[in-house]
């Protein structure tokens, strides 16, 4: 079944996080990956494609799926010594990565988490 987009599976999972939690994205990491419902992360195609472009841009780091990390010796030389690959597996490597956490003083703006298992009665109806 054709499939358009999934590359950005990591990506627009990032964005979504960021959104919702307040903590910038660095703006010196690019990423491409596709992502299971378990924050698994997948390869992609057009890898060798993406990099240079990501060299184009500007980029320094670049995260690539443990899944492409053998398509990484077709990269040119030149590219890749531009470049630091991050090899990620799973969402929370991802992240680590990609969000701008700050210090301290950002995990203050993060919103309260919802109790998993609320007092009886708080949200009864």
């Amino acid at each position: 079944m054709p499939k358009d987009g999934p590359s950005a599976g990591i990506t627009m999972a990032t964005a979504l996080v960021s959104a919702l939690t307040g903590i910038p994205t660095r703006a010196d990491v690019a990423m491409t990956g596709e992502i299971t419902l378990r924050g698994t992360v997948l390869p992609i195609g057009g890898l060798v494609e993406k990099l240079v472009a990501a060299r184009r841009a500007g980029v320094r780091t670049v995260l690539v799926p443990r899944g492409n990390e053998k398509d990484l010796g077709e990269v040119p030389e030149e590219v890749r010594a531009d470049l630091e690959f991050v090899i990620v597996e799973t969402m929370d490597q991802v992240l680590e990565r990609a969000l701008d956490r700050g210090g301290p003083a950002e995990e203050a703006a993060l919103p309260p988490a919802v109790p998993a298992d609320p007092p009886p009665g708080q949200y009864a109806h």
